[in-house]
């Protein structure tokens, strides 16, 4: 089968199209015929030797949608279940940028029903961030959140799962997002941080990476979440800092393809390329300003 991986560092040439043996699953496992597969700024880290691994090839890829095609003892699926999946790790041989990936059983839910499958591969990875990010929050309804980024895939659907909780959104972003974050569920729109008094908010979600300028707009005693683990800015006057590390889990995200499912999550999805193309979708990564997730489709 293909995969996409790197063996060596850089820009979006780093990546590679190779010829690997079709992985078998093991116990408690499935091999997923991937119909599409999310594009993450975490790939782009992957690539560019981010997290590490040099001399070692490297699988891109953590979000897949697709069809079980084989099964491990005690995996709980069958062969032919339409499913989505977040296969996690930076270092990890292969991922799931390629025609094939094996998946622990429990990190796998049924597909959703309402979309395509390229819009259901842009759920995994961020929809279990953001969820997981506000479990971390533990905001009590009417508690008040200024999201950071809250145009973007994280920020989008924290703004959505915050609201419906019934929490108070503040939502930074830029001044042409304010219509369709107001659309999430936002109560208030900003797009400077300096809009925010300081002090004046429950909890910050930092999807934007903005740091000690959006822990000052945090009440003494509140809390602050980054997305980059360790890169979280240190804590002061009491507020509790921390950063989200996702984890796959298959239950959770079974919830979140229900919502999508009744409409409470909009997925986004900003071009589709062939799983040959993939140098080509990084490079369209790489110049910014998407709205909503490119996604490979072998």
């Amino acid at each position: 089968m293909r995969a996409a991986v790197v063996t060596s560092f850089g820009g979006p040439e780093a990546v590679e199209i190779v010829e690997v043996a079709l992985p078998e699953p093991g116990a408690r496992q499935v091999r997923i015929k991937v119909a599409a597969a999310g594009i993450n700024p975490v790939d782009a880290g992957v690539r560019a030797g981010v997290f590490g691994g040099a001399g070692k090839r490297l699988g891109l890829g953590w979000d897949v949608a697709g069809v079980v095609e084989a099964v491990g003892v005690a995996s709980g699926w069958s062969v032919g279940d339409e499913v989505v999946a977040l296969v996690y790790g930076t270092a990890k041989a292969l991922g799931t940028h390629a025609d094939h990936v094996v998946v622990d059983a429990d990190a796998v839910a049924v597909a959703p029903r309402s979309v395509d499958a390229a819009h259901a591969a842009s759920l995994p990875l961020n929809a279990l961030t953001a969820a997981q990010a506000l479990d971390g929050l533990d905001l009590e309804p009417g508690a008040s959140l200024l999201v950071t980024g809250a145009a973007g895939a994280v920020g989008g659907y924290a703004v959505q799962l915050a609201a419906r909780l019934g929490v108070s959104v503040t939502a930074l972003a830029r001044e042409g997002d304010e219509e369709f974050v107001r659309s999430l569920g936002a109560d208030r729109f900003v797009s400077e941080p300096e809009a925010v008094a300081p002090g004046s908010v429950d909890a910050v979600l930092d999807a934007a990476i903005l740091g000690e300028v959006a822990l000052e707009r945090v009440r003494d005693g509140g809390a602050f979440l980054g997305v980059i683990p360790g890169a979280q800015p240190a804590s002061v006057r009491g507020v509790r800092t921390g950063a989200v590390e996702v984890a796959a889990d298959g239950a959770r995200l079974a919830e979140l393809v229900a919502l999508v499912d009744e409409g409470v999550l909009t997925t986004r999805v900003a071009g589709t390329y062939a799983l040959d193309e993939a140098v080509e979708a990084h490079a369209r990564l790489a110049k910014g300003g998407l709205r909503g997730r490119l996604v490979l489709v072998p």
